[in-house]
């Protein structure tokens, strides 16, 4: 992290957006925005926010995953399957 432009207070968001939605978008640094000295928000190019997106909702499945081996609440693959064949092959004949 570049402390000089990587946290910016807002008013120099206010005065600079072009440039920052700029250097995000170049460097995928977030840039950190204060407000009386505090950090208040974080300004994030869209690739990497939905990287972090993508990334907490595989951790999320796998923290699910986790409890349901703990708890012993698994299927067997051929069980999965054999529901998903049926499930192909009513859709089929419905659309028949």
């Amino acid at each position: 992290m570049n402390l000089t432009e990587d946290i910016q207070p807002v008013t120099y968001l206010k005065g600079n957006a072009a440039h920052l939605l700029h250097q995000v978008n170049e460097t995928r640094r977030p840039v950190i925005i204060t407000q009386n000295g505090l950090a208040r928000a974080v300004l994030q190019d869209t690739a990497s926010y939905e990287g972090m997106r993508n990334a907490i909702a595989m951790l999320k499945l796998m923290v699910q995953s986790e409890d349901d081996i703990r708890t012993g609440c698994l299927t067997e693959q051929h069980e999965v399957f054999s529901r998903i064949e049926a499930r192909l092959t009513e859709r089929k004949e419905r659309a028949e």
